[in-house]
């Protein structure tokens, strides 16, 4: 996910490249600042962004002209403003706006937009994956567990089961930044899925009901501190 934030005051560029990048943590994020609109419309031209937070106060080209901007190159974006006026807003409607944060922006709200939109992405993300020789798109939040069945995987998902020839440290690897987990060797979790944790087992809410799976030892309390963390984060 890339996301500019573009403000003529350096203090708050860089105390928002910090809380997003603090927030991203493992994913692939990548945040870009910019003190004038104009050399952030260069770089949206060049490789465009997926989140914009726009100063609407701005000396060269102020916020909402520059969203309008956007809003001629593409539908696809998600706009926050940034100000001290409410009176704003209004004409905020026009370039279908997220969001107005009142500056000075507090972290908890800044925070809950980027939690909003990292959802918004996570439930569209979509693993390819190769089975019976044809290509299949499976939805990551469709997924319930992986099981390694020795050479092969077993992909446990809303829709029904795929069975294909992989390492399930692979997916461990790829889904690392989409709420997995590896519980057992032979297990990889959607925390999302996650219905209760007794002692050394997991139960899963599947589409046929609760299933039961391994924890490893080592990975109990781990496991505590990820779920903990995984609705922390999916609280707002």
């Amino acid at each position: 996910m890339r996301i500019a934030v573009c403000d003529d005051e350096e203090k708050f560029r860089t105390q928002a490249r910090d809380i997003i990048d603090k927030m991203a943590g493992s994913l692939d994020v990548t945040v870009d600042a910019f003190s004038d609109g104009r050399k952030l419309l260069e770089a949206f031209d060049r490789n465009p962004y997926d989140v914009l937070f726009l100063d609407i106060e701005m000396p060269a080209m102020d916020g909402i002209t520059l969203a309008k901007k956007l809003r001629e190159r593409t539908d696809s974006i998600y706009i926050v403003f940034l100000t001290g006026h409410v009176e704003y807003a209004l004409e905020g409607y026009e370039v279908n706006a997220l969001r107005y944060l009142t500056k000075p922006v507090k972290e908890d709200k800044l925070r809950e937009v980027l939690r909003f939109v990292m959802d918004k992405n996570s439930t569209k993300r979509q693993l390819l994956i190769k089975e019976d020789g044809e290509e299949v798109l499976i939805n990551v939040s469709d997924i319930i567990y992986f099981e390694a069945q020795n050479q092969y995987v077993m992909i446990y998902a809303t829709d029904g089961e795929h069975l294909i020839r992989y390492n399930i440290g692979d997916f461990e690897n790829e889904l690392k930044g989409d709420g997995f987990f590896r519980t057992h060797r032979g297990y990889l979790i959607s925390l999302a899925k996650v219905k209760k944790l007794v002692k050394s087992e997991v139960l899963m809410e599947t589409p046929d009901g609760e299933v039961s799976l391994p924890v490893s030892r080592s990975n109990v309390k781990t496991l505590k501190e990820a779920l903990y963390s995984y609705v922390e984060d999916s609280a707002f």
